[in-house]
C-alpha cells in the first residue's frame, strides 16, 4: 500500500513514517508533501492508497486538499485520515463532512495510528 503523508513539519512526517512501519501496515512506497499543493503534485505522479494529512498548513491546508481530492474522479475514493493538533471540533467535523474517513490528534501513539488504520485498510 502506497501512502502519502502531508504535513508542513518534516519532523512529524518522519515520525508518521516510523509509526506506519511500527504499526506493521503492509507498506509500499511512502511519499511526503509539505502542504496540500505539494500533495496534489505528488498525486499527479504517484498512485497512493492512503493519505495522512495535517489540517493546518500554509499554501493549501488539509481542508482545501480534501476539496481538491473529492472533486477529482481519480482521487476521490482514496481514504484520507487527518492528523491534527486542532483542538476544536468544528474543523475536524468539517474535514469529516468533506470526506475524511477519520482523524487522529497530535501527539499520537503508534497504537492510535494502527487502531485508526485497521478499520480503513
Amino acid at each position: 500500500m502506497n501512502v502519502l503523508i502531508v504535513d508542513d513539519s518534516a519532523a512529524i512526517r518522519k515520525i508518521l513514517r516510523r509509526v506506519l512501519q511500527q504499526a506493521e501496515i503492509p507498506l509500499g512506497e511512502v511519499y511526503e508533501a509539505g502542504d496540500g499543493a505539494e500533495a496534489v503534485e505528488q498525486l499527479g505522479s504517484h498512485k497512493v492508497q492512503l493519505i495522512l494529512s495535517d489540517i493546518n498548513m500554509p499554501n493549501m491546508d488539509g481542508l482545501q486538499l480534501l476539496g481538491v481530492l473529492k472533486a477529482n474522479p481519480e482521487w476521490k475514493d482514496v481514504p484520507v485520515v487527518m492528523i491534527t493538533t486542532e483542538g476544536g471540533q468544528a474543523k475536524v467535523l468539517e474535514a469529516v463532512q468533506l470526506g475524511a474517513v477519520g482523524y487522529v490528534r497530535k501527539p499520537f501513539t503508534a497504537e492510535q495510528i494502527k487502531e485508526k488504520l485497521t478499520g480503513i485498510i
